[in-house]
């Protein structure tokens, strides 16, 4: 059987999906820590402590979502399309209101407010991420064009995170030390406000722009769903909790689950706590930061078509370890110009920090495509095996795995706020501070990307297993196919028989 072909226009306008995506979560992870702190003057620990329990929350509920979307059973929008059309409005509207608390800051209702929209947005992200990442699998099972779906994906993805450095340079163009946090917080609800209209945006595009291309691929099978939501309700929840654990058994899950993990931990120290190191450790204000953040994700963008050539040339595993190598590169780089940081002005300073972040952007490009990639290429080959579409499921449980990690690390670095005696109400931080600040930063990442190097370096699956899967499964069909035909054709000569002796 011949499969259709997967179209730019349909990678397009599954890619958009996660611009607004991205955009509104890249501005919670870089600025939730900081405004938390910096703005609203709650104590490191506690804000550490109450995103840590969101991530926790957001990580938990990502399997249950993806065992629901693996059973969904919609004639016009498939097994993910509404989950994700209905998380967009809801969690454009709850975004909003995130950044809108009206306590003043110090109180106990901040924590209160922060808590409960985080929990609400963590929540309607799963909606939309779990089904939507499970969607990429379903329409794009192929070795290659995964690869490129993921590439897409990642584009618009860095897009989206570059979008709140941009939008802060809009929101915020004089932001520095010793503005009025007042002002300060009027620009992140500005900045709410555009994200929340590219997710309803971004997702109208997904949804109906796949939606012809999920309805027409042979997984969209209704007897088959119902089959699985047979089996699902013979089999009870425990196929998610247990499942997990089943999962984790499996070497190919294992290793790419952890080594996502591990390396977003990097990200985690540099989006959470760079706001803080370039404020009060370099001096920078917003409108250099924001021009920092794109040029760390412009690299990003700018290497997606270099690992998708080298990927076809050395395979993902070592172009992904090439990459994390550039990475600790760029990170090495940049912690020598805080070393010196001291000895020139921070405009002059601003130059040579640009070219280091940039490194980091190219080698934090593979991140972003290459292991969503590897772990769709297990999907496809644990479905191959079963003879069942659980990638929702599956996917489910690879974002409860790095959302968890997620958790843990930001209540650490909560803590670890508090511990270098981080003190929001003091435009200027001591030098003992800013030295914290940056061994938080630099240590946290670079230990993490080493971890993940030698976590992804015992990843076996190649491109050659792959092919031989996609062959069989091909060899498979035709098989069904002849047989099918054959039964035809011994109809038609009983009838024809039949015919002759009437």
């Amino acid at each position: 059987m011949e499969k259709k072909k997967l179209g730019l226009l349909t990678k397009i306008c599954y890619g958009v999906g996660n611009l607004g995506y991205g955009s509104m979560g890249q501005t919670v992870n870089s600025f939730i820590m900081f405004f938390a702190t910096s703005v609203m003057g709650l104590p490191g620990a506690l804000v550490g402590a109450t995103i840590a329990v969101t991530s926790l929350w957001d990580g938990l509920s990502d399997p249950i979502i993806g065992y629901f979307s693996d059973r969904t059973k919609n004639k016009f929008f498939g097994r993910r399309l509404l989950h994700m059309l209905i998380a967009s409005f809801l969690l454009a509207i709850c975004n909003i209101l995130l950044w809108t608390c009206p306590i003043e800051k110090g109180s106990i209702w901040a924590i209160v407010w922060l808590m409960g929209f985080l929990l609400l947005q963590e929540t309607f992200n799963t909606f939309f991420a779990t089904p939507y990442s499970a969607l990429c699998i379903d329409i794009a099972p192929d070795y290659n064009d995964q690869t490129k779906m993921q590439s897409f994906k990642s584009i618009f993805y860095i897009l989206g995170m570059i979008t709140p450095s941009i939008l802060m340079y809009i929101f915020m163009p004089s932001a520095s030390i010793g503005v009025q946090t007042q002002f300060n917080k009027d620009g992140y609800i500005g900045i709410a406000i555009v994200n929340s209209i590219l997710v309803i945006v971004c997702g109208l595009i997904s949804v109906f722009g796949t939606r012809k291309r999920v309805i027409s691929m042979p997984n969209y099978d209704k007897s088959a769903v119902e089959e699985e939501n047979r089996a699902g309700e013979k089999k009870g929840f425990w196929k998610i909790i247990g499942g997990y654990i089943e999962t984790l058994k499996k070497k190919e899950f294992r290793t790419v689950m952890l080594g996502y993990s591990v390396s977003l931990i990097a990200s985690i120290f540099i989006t959470s706590v760079g706001m803080h190191l370039f404020t009060f450790c370099y001096h920078f204000s917003s409108a250099q930061i924001s021009i920092i953040m794109i040029c760390l994700f412009g690299g990003a963008i700018l290497s997606q078509l270099i690992w998708v050539n080298m990927v076809k040339k050395y395979d993902k595993k070592q172009t992904l370890i090439f990459a994390l190598c550039l990475l600790l590169v760029g990170i090495a780089l940049t912690s020598v110009t805080f070393l010196f940081r001291t000895y020139t002005t921070s405009d002059t300073m601003f130059f040579f920090v640009l070219p280091c972040v940039f490194i980091c952007g190219l080698g934090s490009g593979a991140l972003y495509s290459l292991p969503h990639s590897m772990y769709a290429d297990v999907v496809t080959m644990e479905q191959f095996k079963t003879k069942e579409n659980n990638a929702g499921r599956f996917t489910g449980y690879y974002t409860f795995t790095y959302n968890f990690t997620n958790s843990i690390t930001l209540l650490v670095i909560g803590v670890l706020l508090d511990l270098i005696k981080f003190d929001s109400s003091q435009p200027l931080q001591a030098m003992s501070v800013q030295t914290g600040l940056g061994k938080v930063v630099f240590f946290g990442s670079a230990i993490a990307i080493s971890v993940a190097i030698l976590i992804f370096s015992t990843y076996k699956i190649k491109r050659s297993d792959i092919l031989k899967v996609q062959i069989k499964e091909i060899e498979s069909k035709e098989k069904e196919e002849n047989k099918l035909k054959n039964k035809v054709k011994n109809s038609q000569k009983i009838i024809e028989e039949k015919s002759k002796i009437k």
